[in-house]
């Protein structure tokens, strides 16, 4: 018996009766994209396949009892897998070329019919229910030749001789019965197994107590903002990115273990209360933090890390799959909790010494576990460290992104709040209201890059194209919105000051008359440019981690595009030095934000075509070219040898380029 683990290759999407690198033969027999689980050899011997080491050792005890010895039970895309099915693909081989031989006509008339079967057979696949969801993701991120699927549960598969029965529809439907239990049992969505990442074939939606966290996270956004911009100070905001990295901490931790395990019971939502009760106790204590109220601070804080911590051993004890990867991060993750609490005795200045610390353990203290699964530190580890390493949870890519961009939606829109005011005039049309406005057009100018010029024509999303760009990408966002949430509380501070022209205090309700300054102070100018052009470079580095596709004939290239970005955002920068009130410093930050769209809008467009209108509905259409693991030759050969391309070597490829893979 051959059971000895080895890569997950080429899973539930590689066609019935194909192998890597072979020729595509006829699987629309057995049903398409399904998994041989059963394989008899030329000689008679039966082949049982299983799809990871735990369900080997359950069906060897089965089949010993059933079977004897006679059979062979290897693992999915091991070797021992890979020589079976090549050597009974090698055995009908020769039986085709006999058949051809001794019945020409009649094979080929067979084989005719068989390529039409297969072209039926794909694009039944394209357009089912099943197959739409992943092929719609590679689309919209970027392709990934480390990329595979599994069955969504641990239950056997439909054999060779059950293609009829569909078993996902008949999964789907009985779930319109069940109920919600107390507890059950948490599955891992998806996982990296050697250089694959092994997912779920349904997307994981975002669900409606993740939209709650958001908005709870909004009341802190709007506390920690405000605060900062009552007292533009050094001190202030060093306290303001404490409490705001603190935050989003919460946020981070509870989207982390969502996209890592399954778990849709009462006891997860119980958890996530639990964590947002902390999250509420924290919030209460943010602003006396550093004179009066540090020490409950931590303790919610830590509270909820602890919480966090005992539930990553929970699921290292439940699930033998990932053990090692959970207790690696709950090990990491309590060497921060023991420095936040040793902050507790320690006076300042040197109690910032600790604070610093425990954030920098806080932000990329997980990053030290995909460190050392990278190939060049796996090679120095000892092998039984390498085995046990061998599996560790993905972030679902859909979910991921979704999270983050419902979150960003969120930020930009509180930001807006900020600026509302009441106006007490017959006639409110005056220099509060023209910067009302003025910082609506930011916030919206903002949306607008982010979501709809940086998204666009992407090739490959930052998370699937490197495992550093996908690093980066997720760390850039705390920069990103901790500047943008400083620089609009500061916004709203300047919205309401009198010190310009046509901004009558008197105009105002009276519950903002007291809010209204008749001078702006130089740290709150400098919070506001400063986080405005800080957020505006966060922007560049957001769109220069993704691959676009390159268009042909292009008015200006993307990385001119960002050179500008950055440019105007040292410019912004440095405009307090300017000595503006509030009105001409609101105009002159919002023209040139403005101007960045403008350059973006036009510069994305093709020489020769018409910028101003379209004849046709819709978006222009362009041709663009993307650098691939495929060459064009390797492709039209595929085609005219009618052979599927060996994923495994393009995965292979892209490891010797890259060094590693992030792609999720």
């Amino acid at each position: 018996m051959s059971s000895t683990p080895a890569t997950l290759v080429d899973g539930a999407e590689t066609p019935v009766g194909t192998t890597p690198g072979h020729p595509h033969h006829h699987h629309h027999l057995h049903g398409a994209g399904r998994r041989i689980r059963h394989l008899l050899r030329p000689d008679g011997r039966q082949v049982h396949i299983a799809k990871n080491p735990d369900e080997a050792r359950r069906m060897s005890q089965t089949l010993r009892l059933n079977e004897k010895d006679d059979f062979d039970l290897v693992i999915h895309g091991s070797p021992e897998h890979v020589e079976a099915l090549r050597h009974t693909h090698s055995h009908y081989e020769e039986r085709h070329r006999q058949i051809k031989e001794e019945h020409p006509d009649l094979a080929a008339e067979f084989e005719r019919i068989l390529r039409q079967l297969d072209t039926l057979s794909s694009e039944l696949h394209m357009i089912s229910e099943h197959a739409v969801q992943l092929d719609a993701n590679f689309s919209k991120y970027g392709y990934s030749a480390h990329l595979r699927t599994r069955d969504s549960d641990d239950e056997d598969g439909a054999s060779i001789g059950d293609a009829t029965f569909d078993k996902e529809v008949w999964h789907a439907g009985r779930k319109l019965g069940e109920t919600m239990r107390f507890y059950q049992k948490p599955i891992v969505r998806q996982y990296f197994h050697k250089g694959l990442l092994w997912r779920a074939r349904e997307a994981q939606e975002v669900s409606s107590y993740e939209l709650f966290i958001d908005l709870f996270y909004v009341g802190i956004i709007a506390i920690t903002g405000d605060t900062a911009a009552e007292h533009p100070d050094g001190q202030s905001l060093l306290r303001f990115a404490i409490t705001f990295i603190m935050g989003w901490k919460f946020w981070s931790d509870i989207s982390l273990l969502i996209s890592w395990f399954d778990s849709d019971d009462v006891l997860r939502r119980c958890s996530v209360l639990f964590i947002l009760t902390c999250l509420l106790g924290f919030t209460t204590n943010m602003v006396d933090a550093f004179e009066h109220t540090y020490t409950p601070l931590v303790a919610f804080y830590v509270t909820a890390r602890l919480y966090l911590i005992v539930s990553l051993f929970f699921y290292a004890y439940l699930i033998p799959l990932v053990r090692a990867s959970m207790i690696g991060n709950g090990v990491i993750a309590l060497i921060p909790v023991a420095l936040w609490i040793g902050s507790i005795h320690v006076e300042e200045p040197s109690r910032q010494g600790l604070i610093w610390t425990a954030i920098i353990f806080d932000l990329f203290g997980g990053f030290l576990l995909i460190m050392v699964r990278m190939p060049g530190v796996q090679r120095k580890l000892p092998a039984s460290w390498k085995e046990r390493l061998d599996f560790y949870p993905g972030v679902n890519i859909e979910h991921r992104i979704e999270r983050t961009n419902a979150f960003v939606t969120l930020v930009f829109g509180s930001c807006v709040l900020g600026i509302l005011y009441q106006s007490s005039s017959a006639m409110g049309v005056n220099a509060f209201f023209g910067k009302a406005v003025l910082g609506l057009i930011q916030a919206f100018t903002f949306n607008w890059i982010y979501f709809e010029i940086d998204s666009f024509n992407l090739h490959t999303h930052a998370i699937r194209r490197h495992v550093w760009t996908a690093m980066a990408w997720f760390c850039i966002h705390v920069p990103f919105i901790m500047s943008f949430v400083l620089s609009a509380g500061a916004l709203a501070v300047l919205v309401r000051a009198h010190d310009c022209p046509d901004a009558d205090v008197d105009s105002l309700y009276e519950t903002f008359v007291s809010r209204s300054e008749d001078h702006i102070s130089e740290g709150l100018v400098w919070y506001y440019c400063g986080g405005l052009g800080v957020s505006l470079v966060c922007l560049a580095i957001i769109a220069w981690t993704h691959t676009h596709r390159k268009i042909p004939n292009q008015r200006i290239r993307k990385n001119f595009r960002l050179l500008f970005r950055i440019a105007i955002a040292i410019i912004i920068i440095c405009l307090p030095l300017a000595h503006l009130n509030s009105l001409e410093l609101v105009a002159s930050t919002t023209g040139l934000v403005a101007c960045v769209l403008v350059l973006e809008l036009v510069g994305s467009t093709c020489w020769g075509e018409n910028f101003w209108w379209n004849t046709n509905c819709g978006r222009n259409k362009c041709t663009y070219s993307a650098k691939c693991g495929v060459r064009k030759e390797e492709i039209e050969k595929s085609l005219k040898d009618g052979t599927v391309l060996n994923v495994e070597e393009i995965a292979r490829r892209e490891i010797g380029e890259k060094g590693s893979v992030g792609a999720v």
